[in-house]
């Protein structure tokens, strides 16, 4: 009779190789803990996966752009990679006519021909503010919209994207889900103010492959059908799903929006729009987004991909992008919340666990300075 071996005992079972994941894998086995990571999917790096087309990389679920104004997390990334100098410049198309994005300088002059300085535009826009300021707060997205930048900028740039993101009309999107829309006065395009920005030389997945070193992994797994087999392999367990799924959706499911993507290698075309990303704008576009990968690492090749992005109502099987948060949602996941309270040794984390929309950076942060990680700092 052969001998028996008893399963290996790890310190943490992470659920998940996306973003949080590995960074909380990385700093648990750099402070000697050991790991066990099961991810779904067959590849690592969540929705910040990248792999290679044409000998481009493509960004398989969506532009990502690492921009932060913490030095502690840009100083972790580059430990795994060079970043380049990209700067986000989204140009949005409506109906034909391209406008710079973010709202700038570029912007108003496109849109009225007559505003020539700031001063001008900010006498337009607030002109356009003060006609749809009523007496009531914001009730919805198109309420919000107005007040914060007028009738011209809402209609054209913000109403048909926005109500192909979340697919309703804009009257039925809470006013939350656009606290701000930044209006700056200066010809000026890049989308974000942080001081850190760019995309890592060669792609993310040579990232988590490389802070992933010496951690076990497994592939093609998925833990919530197995949970019974791999719960006892370890003492805690971080977990970085769904939190309604890990109950059994005992409550009823968060709402997600989720993503579909077309990637198209165009043979013979070395440009097809010169910029990364094009928003469009118009709501007659099924599509919202454009993205021409090779401008995010500006290289001399033949070809080029370009991803046509299409916002559709999430289903079980789907990728959970982004989290609906209007006010039945948040009471539904603080009922989850408290179901996870009683799990002491699960910890739900990253925005499938948190139900949070959560920057990259923020994402870093968080799992950098999780609690379980203090006692070993």
């Amino acid at each position: 009779m052969e001998p028996f071996h008893p399963p290996k005992m790890y310190d943490y079972l992470i659920v998940g190789a996306g973003l949080f994941g590995c960074v909380f894998a990385h700093e648990a086995h750099r402070r000697g803990s050991s790991c066990l990571i099961l991810e779904r999917r067959d590849h690592i790096g969540g929705n910040c996966h990248t792999r290679q087309m044409a000998g481009i990389n493509v960004h398989w679920y969506g532009p990502h752009i690492f921009h932060t104004a913490d030095d502690e997390v840009w100083n972790f990334m580059l430990q795994f990679c060079q970043f380049n100098n990209y700067v986000n410049s989204p140009v949005a198309n409506y109906r034909g006519t391209l406008y710079n994005l973010p709202f700038n300088m570029n912007t108003f002059t496109k849109l009225w021909p007559d505003v020539k300085t700031p001063a001008d535009a900010r006498r337009r826009i607030a002109e356009q503010q003060a006609a749809s300021i009523g007496a009531a707060e914001p009730r919805n997205l198109e309420e919000q919209a107005l007040r914060l930048v007028g009738r011209d900028i809402y209609q054209r740039l913000v109403k048909g994207y926005s109500e192909k993101q979340w697919g309703k009309p804009a009257t039925q999107i809470p006013p939350s889900v656009i606290k701000r829309l930044p209006l700056r006065f200066t010809f000026d395009n890049n989308y974000f103010t942080d001081p850190h920005q760019g995309i890592p030389v060669g792609g993310y997945t040579p990232v988590f492959e490389q802070m992933l070193g010496g951690i076990e992994v497994r592939l093609g797994v998925d833990f919530l059908k197995h949970r019974d087999l791999y719960m006892p392999l370890a003492r805690r367990i971080v977990y970085t799903g769904p939190i309604d799924a890990w109950f059994n959706y005992c409550y009823g499911n968060l709402e997600f929006r989720s993503l579909r993507f077309d990637h198209i290698l165009m043979k013979g075309v070395d440009n097809f729009q010169g910029n990364a990303v094009f928003n469009y704008t118009d709501p007659d576009v099924p599509y919202t987004r454009t993205i021409e990968h090779k401008h995010f690492e500006p290289a001399t090749l033949p070809d080029t991909v370009v991803s046509y992005e299409y916002p559709q109502e999430w289903r079980h099987g789907d990728n959970p992008c982004y989290p609906v948060n209007n006010p039945q949602n948040e009471t539904l996941s603080q009922r989850y919340r408290l179901l996870a309270a009683q799990h002491p040794n699960v910890s739900f984390c990253g925005r499938l666990g948190d139900y949070k929309y959560y920057d990259m950076d923020k994402v870093v942060s968080l799992a950098l300075h999780h609690p379980w990680l203090e006692r070993f700092r």
